[in-house]
């Protein structure tokens, strides 16, 4: 054994140089596997056994939960039995892991049950002190604490902390400004959009479908005045509430969107388009052919495409000038919409005045 240590020690003492950089390599890179393999086992261990006390004190948690639950005595507010469980509960809530457990076990029970028994989690929720740590977070420099206290504070429903909530509505990170802004439409649904009225940043498309959920999942709830955002400088904000106008039918803004045809934005005016159709808005049409010519090719299409829903005979003269337009989309939405008004037993006798040109224009459109 010592001749063949002596002899690994010799060959490697006169081996070329990049031979003994090779091994040396070799050798370091094991012992770093090694150490490495050593962790990544110490850290399986200990994660494993932390979620064997997870375990434990997740079932404790939740007896104890069931317990404060059905331990009212129907007189006092607070029965000496629940008092308790709440002294119990806002000790423990001092541990950084037993408190998130509390809370994790706190919300599987909300989101199980209704009515007064979640209501009374929630006033739990608050008496054990957890309230206060969510606020606290708010206060941090840390952008992924205060979101995640922003969260928290929404899912147990905590209406008292708006003040706190919205001092961070312009925050740089969109992952805070997302969270308060789920936080006030879970909590004050459409009144919780006033924070529309301050917002400086921009409300992203996929915030915006979030928002739109959220909203959908109310019923008979008042609908606010949605002009003032119509005219708000954001243009995210505008964007918005044209959505909303469009889902709730607001046609008492229509003469706001009309003076939007004319914004500085081509998206805006295209979307303004699309409500003023769904609106089935003649007099916004009018308007639309007056200055068709000085609209983008995005906003002709969607123009056609409008009158194809809202159209009558007076239009012929106007459809005609455009049936043999470059764009495709175009021609189309021509065609489908003279085959309408010619289809039509109302208006077969205001046609045959253009029927011949009509004949002569779409065979050309056949040629082409």
């Amino acid at each position: 054994m010592v001749n063949l240590f002596y002899y690994i020690v010799e060959y490697f003492k006169y081996s070329p140089k990049i031979i003994q950089l090779l091994w040396a390599s070799s050798v370091v890179f094991t012992l770093i596997i090694i150490g490495l393999s050593i962790y990544l086992n110490h850290i399986r261990i200990r994660l494993r056994a932390k979620e064997r006390i997870k375990a434990v004190y997740q079932k404790k948690y939740e007896a104890d939960l069931i317990e404060y639950l059905y331990s009212g005595n129907g007189v006092d507010e607070i029965s000496k039995e629940q008092q308790i469980i709440i002294d119990h509960l806002s000790n423990c809530a001092k541990s950084s892991l037993k408190r998130k457990i509390i809370i994790s076990t706190l919300l599987k029970l909300k989101d199980e049950i209704s009515g007064e028994i979640a209501d009374a989690i929630q006033k739990l929720y608050c008496q054990t002190g957890l309230v206060n740590y969510a606020s606290y977070k708010l206060k941090s420099k840390k952008w992924d604490v205060i979101a995640k206290g922003i969260k928290e504070l929404a899912q147990f429903e905590i209406k008292d902390a708006l003040n706190d909530v919205i001092e961070h509505i312009d925050h740089p990170k969109r992952e805070v400004r997302k969270e308060i802004q789920m936080y006030l439409v879970k909590l004050f649904r459409f009144e919780g959009l006033e924070f529309l009225n301050i917002l400086t940043n921009q409300l992203s498309e996929w915030d915006q479908i979030q928002l739109l959920e959220i909203l959908q999942k109310f019923e008979n709830q008042h609908i606010p005045d949605i002009t003032k955002w119509l005219e708000s400088s954001n243009n995210s904000v505008v964007s918005f509430s044209l959505k909303l106008a469009k889902i709730y039918n607001q046609y008492e803004a229509k003469d706001h969107i009309i003076n939007l045809l004319n914004h500085s934005s081509q998206e805006i005016r295209i979307e303004s388009i699309n409500v003023l159709s769904h609106f089935g808005d003649i007099d916004s049409l009018i308007i639309l052919k007056s200055d068709f010519n000085q609209r983008s090719i995005e906003e002709q299409v969607i123009i056609f495409k409008m009158m194809e829903d809202i159209n009558e005979v007076s239009d012929i003269p106007f459809l005609l000038e455009h049936i043999n337009n470059m764009n495709f989309d175009i021609k189309v939405s021509v065609t489908k919409i003279l085959k309408k008004l010619k289809n039509s037993e109302a208006n077969d006798s205001r046609f045959i005045t253009t029927d011949i040109e009509y004949s002569e224009k779409t065979s050309l459109i056949k040629a082409s």
